[in-house]
This record gives C-alpha cells, structure tokens and sequence, in this order.
C-alpha cells in the first residue's frame, strides 16, 4: 500500500523495521536504519533488522491464531562477547499493542489489551506529561490487569 494512502491502524504488509535509540530523557528516539547502520555496523543492523522481523513474525502469527492481532512491538538488543543478545521484555501489553481481531476496523483507534488504556485516560488530565505521572485510580489500575490477563489467556490458547 503506498504510503499517501495509509489509514489509521492499517496493517503493514510486509512488516516494517523501524530502529530506536535511548534518548538521554524521555522516551526512546526513531532513528534512520542508515543512522543505526553507522552507530553499530551494517553486518550488525542487518542482523537486527533480520532478527526482529523474524521474532515479530512468528509472534504475529502465534497471536493471530488466538484471535488477536499483534499491531506493533519493540525489541531491546544488546552485544555480548560479539554477539547480538535480546534483552529486557518483549510481546508484553508494555511492549506491544495487542488488538481483537474480531474488533479491528481499519481507518479508527482500535480496542486492544495493552496499555492503551492507560495512556487514553491520562490523556483526559491536565497533566504536562513530565514525571511523576499523576496516580491512576484503582478502577484504571482494575480495567488495565483485566485487559493483561485477557491478552495472556488468549495467547496462552485458555478459554475465558
């Protein structure tokens, strides 16, 4: 699909690899593959490009077949003894965006289970965004692990 056309939610085929960087405050930074390629190498980016889309992949696929659609995702890499290592969590509702298929609607915001729903109500406060977060109220806190354990069962293949 070309670019200019790109709805809201539409799925991506084939997946894309868009590499990040740790910013040194906030949130993490998109940078170009060519800028990553430069920091670590190209056999290296390679590597991780080749890596990530494949973990995304069968990740996808395992989740489609339970119903649910794995938006977007995000991998933390590191080296060690020369080798490329995968660190931190990963396909986690903090890490992914995880949408019902049965729900999905190109073109809108989806329902899903990740935190979304979090990052929704706190859209509602007058806050600047700067840490401390304000606090969530225990029924934010409630709907958010009911959403988790949703996404953990269908993935895991258990009935509700």
């Amino acid at each position: 699909m070309p670019r200019g056309t790109w709805r809201e939610s539409d799925r991506l085929e084939p997946p894309i690899f868009t590499p990040a960087t740790k910013a040194e405050t906030g949130h993490d930074e998109n940078i170009s593959y060519e800028t990553m390629a430069g920091t670590v190498g190209d056999e290296r980016a390679a590597e991780a490009r080749r890596v990530s889309l494949e973990i995304y992949s069968r990740a996808r696929a395992h989740a489609e077949a339970r119903g649910i659609i794995l938006a977007d995702t995000k991998f933390e890499f590191g080296v060690r003894d020369g080798r490329l290592v995968w660190i931190d969590e990963a396909l986690t509702p903090d890490s992914s965006r995880f949408w019902p298929r049965d729900a999905y609607q190109p073109g809108r915001s989806q329902p899903s289970f990740d935190k979304q729903f979090v990052r929704d109500y706190l859209e509602t406060l007058r806050w600047d965004k700067r840490p401390p977060g304000p606090p969530l109220p225990p029924e934010v806190v409630a709907r958010t692990v009911e959403k988790y354990v949703e996404a953990f069962e269908r993935l895991r293949g258990e009935a509700r």
